[in-house]
Parts: C-alpha cells; sequence; structure tokens
C-alpha cells in the first residue's frame, strides 16, 4: 500500500522574498485507536480483544508512568521513548536548576524494523486532497 501525499505551497523560511515553492506532504488515511489494535491483535493470536484491550490498555499506562520516572521505554524492535527537556541557558552549571526548565518533549527513536519499513515506503499522489 502506498503512502498518500499532496502537495502543499511553502514559504522558503531561509529567504521569504524567494517564490515559493510546492512540497509533498503525507496526507493521514484514518486512525486506528486501542480498540481496533486489540481486534486486529485477537485475529492473529488465540487472545480475545477484550484481554488484547486491557493488555494495550495496561501497556500505555505504563509507559506513561515510566516516562515519569524518567526511564527510556524500549518497545521491542518498534523503537524507544525518552523525555527530552528544553531549557534556559545559564553561565555557569550551579545556575542551571529544576526552574531552567522550559518545557519537555518527547523523543522517540525507531527501532530496525521501522527504519526498514521507512526505506521501503512507496508513495501515490493523492489528487482529491
Amino acid at each position: 500500500m502506498a503512502v498518500k501525499i499532496k502537495a502543499v505551497q511553502r514559504v522558503n523560511p531561509q529567504d521569504v522574498s524567494a517564490p515559493q515553492k510546492f512540497y509533498a506532504k503525507a496526507v493521514g488515511d484514518g486512525k486506528t485507536d486501542l480498540k481496533r489494535l486489540a481486534k486486529m491483535i485477537s485475529m492473529q493470536c488465540t487472545v480475545n480483544r477484550a484481554d488484547c484491550l486491557a493488555v494495550l490498555a495496561a501497556l500505555e499506562d505504563n509507559i506513561i508512568m515510566e516516562l515519569q520516572e524518567g526511564r527510556i521505554i524500549q518497545i521491542g524492535d518498534l523503537g524507544t521513548f525518552q523525555l527530552g527537556v528544553r531549557s534556559t541557558g545559564s553561565a555557569t552549571s550551579d545556575e542551571v536548576s529544576s526552574g531552567s526548565v522550559r518545557k519537555a518533549r518527547l523523543n522517540f527513536r525507531p527501532g530496525e524494523e521501522l527504519k526498514k519499513m521507512m526505506n521501503n515506503l512507496s508513495y501515490r499522489k493523492n489528487d482529491a486532497a
């Protein structure tokens, strides 16, 4: 299956006076939630949909709790989640404190399976979008 793309016109942020160009942008093709994932998983193994949904909900809760503890979460070959922070700069290391943190961000590093998938994608222009 090909990833749908559409053309979007954008300004060059490095030269706002330059003519705008068109760039490819991925178009979402629906959303998959935990219920759908549970149903898909239950059709691939001997675990029923309700049990799959319970496990996925517990996984979601545990990922959040572990990230709050500052742990790096590796989900098999899918990839790794880790919290990062943005902070204000300080002249010395002693001046850096929890008050220096402006906001947290979530970093995701894809694992080998996702990297392979990303390298093998095909694309199709969606003229309707």
